[in-house]
């Protein structure tokens, strides 16, 4: 059997080896297999494959017998009827010509868009400041940078304010040891005004610009207001009773509503670009989302969203500023980890570990990316491209963990402050833009005239 095999595909082998030089003898005699090697017969013209095969290379094979003028002559016809083509067999018709839609004198007219460069992020600080006597506690929040470019830092029981555009320094208030250190500082929107929190459970506001102690609030809290955030005139505040306090600064009865619902200090507070909904972070590893629109002034307000997937203390907060109801929390160091919420549904859209504690929370107001600040092992600064949160850089520079940031008004520049005792200035979000002139419009005839008589 195996012998009989192989005789067998030796004889297949032997009548396959040449089956072209086989194939074009048997086309003379036979017309049983002409369309075997002919892919496609409406591609062909057999007048022209005819001519070449018998008369087209008389001419070539015997160049003597053809005149200089007969071969003129032949060449012409050949353009002619397009016999210059040298194959016979056609495998596919020719494509068409394509169309095209658009005129090239238009689309030349329109050059391509330039990509946009990539941003140059330094890896180090552009600038280091002395923060002396800095309290190294991550339920404090000791940093802020107000819309008058005026940065305030809490240092012991005193609150400087550091000028951004000339760089000068300035001693706002210096507490009594028997009510410090101060735990809190918050800018109120204007730029100018300033909230305190202290340790014994007071609220101070200043005018910064005539270093003038306003009002104290009192009566909101048992113990030390670790947390402040403005909304309008309403500064809000958070204290170690796991209280939060909306007062109304404008009014003598300052306490307009209370929202209970953390059962540990209260050490993270922001209001939505809105107004409408406040996140609070707890030591209690618990995130709350109130809603302004079911306040009360007579009861506790109940809470809209109760999120309880953190696994250590909530202390960073930021609110996307190009999607309003999108927010972005931090862990503390037995959680390390940033979580993404849909505040309208109380739905975790991410979670992403970081590896390490999470301090602060900062959105870039001009690109789609979010910066966090660490503590152990690295206390880094880390840039996240949202929502991809794939690492853009990591600033290092601080030796101890960097509790503390805060953003300039051109949204650009970043403040950290760190256990290290020193406050580092980062380029970390870019150049601001330089505003275009708006064009000028032409003016209507006679429009310096109220009327014409």
């Amino acid at each position: 059997m195996d012998a009989g095999s192989a005789h067998s595909s030796s004889n297949m082998k032997t009548q396959s080896r040449c089956p072209l030089q086989e194939q074009f003898l048997q086309r003379r005699n036979s017309r049983e297999n002409l369309d075997r090697f002919i892919p496609n017969r409406s591609a062909m013209d057999f007048d022209y494959a005819h001519y070449m095969l018998t008369e087209g290379r008389k001419g070539k094979e015997n160049p003597a017998v053809s005149s200089p003028s007969r071969e003129a002559y032949r060449k012409q016809l050949a353009e002619t009827l397009n016999m210059n083509r040298t194959r016979i067999l056609a495998f596919k018709n020719k494509p068409p010509t394509p169309v095209e839609l658009i005129p090239h004198e238009l689309t030349s007219a329109q050059p391509a868009k330039p990509t946009k460069p990539r941003r140059y992020i330094p890896q180090t600080s552009e600038r280091t400041l002395d923060a002396p006597d800095l309290v190294d506690d991550y339920y404090l929040n000791l940093l802020d940078w107000g819309s008058g470019n005026i940065l305030s830092i809490a240092l012991g029981n005193t609150v400087y304010l550091w000028n951004a555009s000339d760089g000068s320094t300035s001693e706002l208030v210096t507490i009594d040891e028997e009510n410090g250190p101060v735990t809190s500082v918050s800018w109120a929107p204007d730029g100018r005004h300033i909230a305190v929190g202290l340790n014994n459970s007071e609220v101070q506001l200043w005018d910064s610009a005539d270093n003038r102690l306003l009002r104290t609030l009192r009566g909101g809290h048992r113990s030390r207001v670790g947390s402040l955030a403005w909304n309008n005139h309403i500064l809000t505040t958070g204290g170690m009773d796991g209280q939060i306090v909306n007062n109304d600064v404008r009014v003598r009865s300052h306490i307009v509503e209370t929202y209970r619902g953390h059962t540990q200090e209260v050490c993270g507070l922001k209001w939505s670009a809105s107004g409408q909904q406040l996140a609070s972070g707890g030591n209690d590893n618990i995130l709350h989302i109130w809603d302004r629109s079911v306040a009360s002034s007579n009861s506790p307000t109940q809470w809209l969203h109760r999120l309880e997937e953190h696994t250590a203390a909530v202390k960073a907060l930021a609110w996307c500023p190009f999607q309003g109801n999108l927010l972005a929390s931090g862990g503390g160091g037995g959680d390390r980890s940033i979580k993404f919420w849909n505040t309208h549904t109380g739905a975790c859209l991410n979670s992403v570990d970081t590896g390490s504690q999470v301090c602060s929370l900062l959105w870039n107001k001009n690109e789609r990316e979010l910066l966090s600040s660490h503590g152990f092992t690295q206390n880094q600064l880390t840039l996240w491209k949202y929502p991809s949160m794939v690492k853009v850089a990591e600033l290092t520079g601080h030796t101890s963990r960097v509790l503390f940031m805060a953003q300039s008004p051109d949204g650009c520049t970043v403040a950290s402050a760190a256990g290290d005792e020193t406050l580092r200035f980062w380029n970390v979000f870019g150049v601001p833009e330089v505003a275009k002139p708006a064009p000028k419009a032409n003016p209507e005839p006679f429009a310096h005239l109220n009327r014409i008589r």
